[in-house]
């Protein structure tokens, strides 16, 4: 689908402001601390009904004000996510409003690029179990659900065996009831991150080939206890006892990146090959996400112009805009270089918009 307009109420630094989108690319330019990266987020709360960059939804709303509201008109579709104070968030598609968030969840296909993603490659195992349960979830509703009633029979026995640590008394056909639970759900999340890594690993490779601009192999692994889950857990009894939280399953996996084979790029690769590995993993996501769904998902391009010198960014710019992507909303802060840029592809169609500190204006 493609974004034709967007308005925001109470957004963030947004008091009011509508803006209208090219199918192609549209770049927001501006000073930092003007808005552009809430304009992306508004975008993609319209997707994934949270923000990219703040989990506590209250703090998007405006300073003083009681509510929040996004709306997205998609051809004749219109998609809105509205918060207020103390009510709760709601999630709509064509004014009805959804039961569950969760079943919003992959209507409208995304993938946000920003310079937080090196953290993919620097950060912790949670923040790649993350992404990898984001992808799966946009095109396997199944899935996000196995992911949730998983989580929450994890929570549950975590809780047990806290409770049971405090009370100095161990009740087995408890903790085997959860047991069953995580087994369920959890041996669902192993295959089907299995298959995941299985089908990305060449259209991974396939980008970053193309950015890293050598011969030099990335490649991906799926860490995890090979065993089944219910051996897991009997195995960890006694671990799970002592540490009163669950020790073992799929919420301890993780991917691993390398490069020549067996080099971590984590702890071996440069900045620049961590760079281009996490770029890679999300232009990867985006030709995942088009495969399976059979559209192109709009992409975001946050600020990450200014890691790159003026070849790479022209290049990228040039790659984006071919037929193989879709809709493109980047933001820069420098309104000469993408003009420069478009002045070198002027049959690509595009937009540029000029952000001052809640006022979107579109350059002539």
């Amino acid at each position: 689908m493609t974004l034709d307009s967007l308005s925001l109420t109470n957004f963030k630094n947004y008091s009011q402001v509508e803006v209208s989108l090219c199918p192609k690319v549209n770049c927001f330019v501006g000073n930092n601390g003007a808005g552009k990266t809430n304009l992306l987020d508004a975008v993609y709360y319209l997707s994934f009904c949270k923000s990219y960059f703040n989990p506590v939804d209250v703090q998007n709303i405006r300073v003083g004000e009681e509510f929040f509201a996004v709306h997205g008109h998609y051809g004749a579709d219109v998609a809105s996510c509205i918060l207020r104070r103390g009510k709760g968030k709601e999630m709509r598609w064509n004014k009805k409003v959804y039961k569950t968030l969760s079943a919003h969840i992959g209507k409208l296909p995304l993938v946000m690029v920003s310079p937080n993603d090196q953290q993919l490659i620097t950060g912790g195992s949670d923040l790649r179990r993350k992404f990898v349960d984001g992808v799966i979830a946009q095109t396997d509703r199944q899935y996000l659900e196995h992911l949730i009633q998983y989580n929450k029979a994890l929570e549950q026995r975590n809780r047990l065996l806290k409770q049971m640590w405090d009370d100095r008394q161990w009740d087995e056909p408890m903790v085997a009831l959860w047991d069953a639970q995580l087994v369920q759900h959890g041996e669902a999340l192993y295959a089907a991150r299995t298959r995941f890594v299985e089908v990305f690993m060449p259209l991974f490779e396939e980008y970053y080939h193309r950015i890293a601009g050598s011969d030099e192999p990335g490649a991906i692994r799926y860490q995890r206890d090979e065993r089944p889950l219910a051996e897991q857990l009997d195995a960890a009894r006694q671990a799970d006892r002592y540490a009163q939280y669950t020790t073992c399953g799929p919420h301890k996996d993780d991917l691993l990146f390398m490069l020549s084979g067996d080099m971590s790029v984590k702890r071996f690769g440069s900045q620049g090959q961590q760079k281009s590995f996490a770029l890679a993993l999300k232009l990867a996501q985006f030709q995942y996400l088009l495969n399976l769904l059979g559209e192109k998902p709009i992409l975001l391009l946050d600020d990450i112009f200014d890691k790159l010198d003026m070849l790479r960014v022209k290049q990228l710019i040039a790659l984006v805009g071919s037929d193989r992507f879709g809709q493109v909303l980047l933001t820069d802060t420098q309104p000469g270089r993408v003009q420069s840029i478009f002045d070198e592809l002027p049959d690509l169609e595009h937009r540029i918009f000029q952000v001052d500190r809640g006022s979107v204006t579109l350059n002539s």
